[in-house]
């Protein structure tokens, strides 16, 4: 038990501390708080979900098992020593305590010691992975994406690596004083079995007196505990503060309907003033929150497409950029000043916001719930509805959408013209059909997407499902003007189609694109429009179920790319397994598949728009020619198009490029479909 003197003295130092570490989570939660809405709201209804994953770490598991498992031994080890910390302030002030029967200490005694000793060992392997071992940079080497280098804080000059070392050698050393402390209690009373590892270093004492053990015990619990003093003032302003803010991030996360889907703008509010985000504090609060919840592990720019081809895109740069910001304006932003610049000028350049393809990789890998994808929207839409500032090619793009209601700006009036001679019902010609088909702009418009059309119009036909199109009274669903910042757009088109079908009262819908999928089925609902959407390949895998698609068996070894919107937006990846397993042919899976998949290019509206060497289109074709496969089979125009596309660049002779329907269709029986 600590003197009097000791006691005092710790109490202030305590204050001090407390008055510190407050002003630390205060000047966080300030600035927070400088951000629109959605303001972060508490549900607790997701709360004991949330934190559940923020204790079991599960973001972490999605990559880089060895390093997880490490992290995760320091970040349960950190929720141990909060219970740790406490009972030992309590046995330094107090002389009698609670008993507790003998398992129970015997238990608490031995798990703290064999927790002590993995997180110093996971810590010394985290710092070796940091400083000693090569090829581990803790930041991009492109000098075109980190936009700031170092910056000042209220305690030092700080860069990641220093910042690191600080806290890394604090939790070695906090740790640390307290086994050293348990193995010169054990000198002092008497051999412990339920503490082997303090044990084992306990005959570092043997030759001290007891008065000489007394003084060392006191020295340990004061190196142990007033670390914590020395350190928590400094806590918040580290990036290790992620983790921390990893919990609120769970716990206050808006309900989604699926990670991609954006809130919508009401441009009928006068009260209205910001469109997107230009600057920090026009971003969303979960947006600076996740300034705040960065790990800094990179895990978003491994898996990001435009990063993987040379753009200057990086999510993890995008963030870090951020926090620098953020440490280096600290007061002026609590404070409630304004940024004196735009979020391009040092967070992300503008080419690396029109890089982007709004896969959402960086948002499904994140382990601390963070959104970059969404900040890059944000931007979006800050350049477009308030700068008037986007690509050139988007140009026309606009103006078919807003004249024709299609991207390709061709006539309204040509959306029927794949279907001539093919027998396809409008909703005015079968208004009871059990399905609506979202056709889409690409099979509409697109010559070569109008062949899968035109497979599927076999397939539904020969399985004799009732269904239905709009026809001329379909619309383009907007989606490439939303992930592109037109956000205006969007929502007139959006109000459009959501009064079309809210007409028409479909019982389910059926679409060609995953893109119109999501958009109709994930992002309408926030508008008014409730829907039951599926994809076509959903249809395909349910009809072949039933047996209604009669197919002949052609063998053939094909492997599926899954589009972004299908797999990893909406979670349907079996389906398109499943039809072909249904057909007979062999599936041979790319290293980077189902919601791992890589990207085509296309997403975020990168259809309309030029992409510099080397492209993402072709780094994919190029994974999937090298399965071997016959076929590489697809569930979206988009990707059949830029895949197509890699493949007649790289090799006329390689895999063909075809739809699942398609595929599908090619087995219908000769005098049912033809081949």
């Amino acid at each position: 038990m600590l003197t009097l003197t000791e006691k005092a003295l710790f109490t202030l130092a305590a204050l001090f501390a407390v008055y510190g570490t407050g002003l630390g989570f205060s000047t966080v939660f300030k600035i927070i708080q400088r951000g629109q809405s959605p303001a972060l709201k508490l549900d607790w209804r997701r709360t004991l979900r949330a934190m559940g994953a923020w204790i079991t770490m599960g973001g972490m598991w999605k990559m880089r098992p060895l390093t997880s498992t490490i992290h995760a031994a320091l970040a349960w080890g950190f929720v141990l020593y909060l219970l740790v910390n406490v009972v030992d302030l309590a046995r330094g002030y107090f002389s009698t305590l609670i008993l507790f029967p003998d398992w129970i200490t015997q238990g608490y005694r031995l798990t703290v010691d064999l927790a002590s000793g993995a997180v110093l060992l996971a810590m010394l392997l985290l710092l070796l992975r940091r400083f000693i071992l090569p090829g581990r940079e803790v930041l991009t080497q492109r000098d075109n994406i980190l936009r700031i280098k170092e910056v000042r804080l209220p305690f030092l000059r700080q860069t990641i690596s220093r910042d690191s070392a600080i806290v890394g050698f604090f939790i070695l050393f906090h740790v640390g004083f307290r086994l050293l402390g348990e193995s010169v209690a054990i000198g002092l009373h008497g051999p412990d079995p339920w503490q082997p590892l303090a044990s084992s270093i306990t005959p570092l004492w043997s030759d001290l007196s007891p008065n000489s053990l007394t003084i060392w015990h006191h020295v340990c619990w004061w190196g142990a505990l007033g670390l914590i003093l020395a350190f928590a003032p400094y806590f918040p302003y580290t990036k290790h503060f992620h983790f921390i803010m990893a919990g609120v991030n769970f716990i206050t996360q808006e309900k989604r309907s699926s990670p991609g889907a954006l809130d919508p703008i009401d441009f009928e509010d006068e009260n209205t003033d910001v469109f997107g985000a230009l600057t920090l504090e026009q971003l969303p609060q979960s947006s600076i929150a996740d300034t705040f919840a960065c790990v800094m592990c990179n895990r978003c720019q491994d898996v990001c497409p435009a990063y993987a081809t040379g753009k200057e895109l990086s999510p993890a740069a995008l963030e870090i950029n951020k926090r620098y910001f953020v440490n280096e304006h600290l007061s002026d932003l609590a404070a409630g000043r304004n940024s004196a610049i735009g979020l391009t000028e040092y967070a992300i350049t503008e080419a690396a916001v029109w890089a982007c393809t709004a896969c959402g990789a960086c948002t499904e890998i994140c382990p601390v719930a963070n959104a970059p994808m969404h900040d890059i929207l944000q931007i979006r839409r800050g350049l477009v509805l308030m700068e008037d500032q986007y690509p050139e090619t988007l140009e026309s793009v606009y103006q078919g959408m807003e004249r024709n209601g299609n991207p390709w700006n061709m006539s309204a009036g040509e959306r029927m013209g794949w279907a001539k001679d093919l027998q396809v019902p409008t909703v005015e010609e079968n208004p009871n059909a059990e399905l609506l088909w979202w056709v889409g702009c690409a099979p509409s418009y697109d010559k070569r997407a109008q062949e899968t059309a035109r497979a599927l119009v076999r397939i539904l036909q020969t399985a004799e499902v009732s269904f239905s199109i709009l026809g001329n009274r379909e619309r383009c669903t907007g989606d490439s003007a939303r992930r592109s910042g037109n956000e205006y757009l969007f929502s007139e088109l959006a109000g459009t189609n959501i009064a079309t079908l809210n007409q028409v009262k479909p019982k389910r819908i059926m679409t060609t694109c995953p893109h119109c999928l999501h958009t109709l089925g994930k992002e309408y609902s926030a508008m008014g429009g409730h829907y039951h959407v599926i994809h076509h390949t959903e249809l395909l895998s349910e009809l072949a179920d039933q047996g209604r698609i009669p197919v002949e068996v052609l063998q053939e070894d094909v492997t599926f790319h899954d589009p972004c919107y299908l797999g990893r937006q909406n979670d349907i990846t079996e389906a398109p397994r499943s039809v072909l397993e249904n057909v007979g042919v062999t599936t041979v899976e790319m290293p980077r598949s189902k919601k791992n998949s890589f990207c085509c290019g296309a997403g975020g509206a990168q259809m309309w728009m030029e992409e510099p060497a080397p492209r993402i289109n072709d780094a994919r074709y190029a994974e999937a020619a090298a399965t071997g496969a016959n076929t590489v089979a697809t569930g979206c125009p988009f990707c059949l198009t830029m895949l197509r596309d890699a493949a007649t660049k790289a090799d006329p002779n390689g895999p063909a490029i075809k739809d699942i329907a398609e595929i599908v269709a090619e087995r219908l029986p000769a005098e049912l479909g033809s081949r």
